[in-house]
């Protein structure tokens, strides 16, 4: 028996050993139950009303607990473990993530669930508060004005050069996102952004050769 068949056995005992406190055990969950409750608050807190998710925060709250307890099963059991990748590999999420920002959340849920299960209380504790601080902190910058996409239906595409004349007039930036001509006349979808929205519309729509307007905004970056 040579060094490595002596390495794989120790390490293979002491896997399957499972000698874990039952008190150790119940810290740990405890701390993964507090650090989930945490997250659950600040996201909570940062979440802008017209995307929070009640369901989804409430799941950010037990996957802290849930990952916890499955770093323990695997580092104290090496059948365990094993049976767990196995588990975890066939496993598919097709739930899409409406919000961006809701990537930042899970993936910080699971992490806290990882090192708490570890052990790691305290790179724990610091990682939850500055990721909460960065994220409170990033949500006071104030945003630009959001932009807006003007849609113009017009009779034919005569009038395009009037149109962007009374465009001109409100704002300096501003791009022709798309043309679409067919049998009832000219569409146009413009991005742009301007602070007087009324009046442009108004403005616009007194075209004689212009049938409908319409301003639309999103939260998307504009991009001239």
């Amino acid at each position: 028996m040579n060094f490595n068949d002596l390495f794989k056995n120790s390490v293979i005992e002491k896997l399957q050993s499972g000698d874990v406190s039952v008190t150790a055990i119940v810290i740990t969950l405890l701390l993964a139950v507090a650090f989930g409750l945490f997250i659950y608050f600040v996201y909570k807190f940062n979440s802008r009303s017209g995307f929070y998710n009640r369901s989804f925060n409430r799941s950010l709250a037990v996957l802290p607990l849930i990952t916890a307890a499955i770093m323990i099963a695997m580092g104290s059991n090496l059948t365990i473990s094993l049976g767990m990748v196995g588990a975890l590999s066939i496993v598919r999420f097709r739930n899409a993530v409406k919000d961006p920002q809701d990537l930042t959340y899970l993936f910080w849920s699971i992490s806290i669930g990882i090192v708490t299960g570890a052990g790691l209380f305290e790179l724990s504790l610091i990682l939850s508060l500055l990721v909460a601080l960065l994220v409170s902190l990033l949500d006071l910058i104030p945003s630009f004005k959001a932009p807006c996409l003007l849609v113009v239906c017009g009779e034919n595409a005569k009038c395009e050069a009037e149109i962007m004349n009374k465009i001109k007039a409100f704002t300096r930036k501003y791009k022709v996102r798309s043309r679409n001509i067919n049998k009832n006349g000219t569409e146009w979808i413009i991005e742009l952004q301007v602070k007087d929205e009324s009046k442009l519309v108004s403005e616009v729509s007194e075209i004689s050769s212009v049938s409908a307007v319409q301003l639309m905004t999103h939260d998307g970056d504009v991009r001239f």
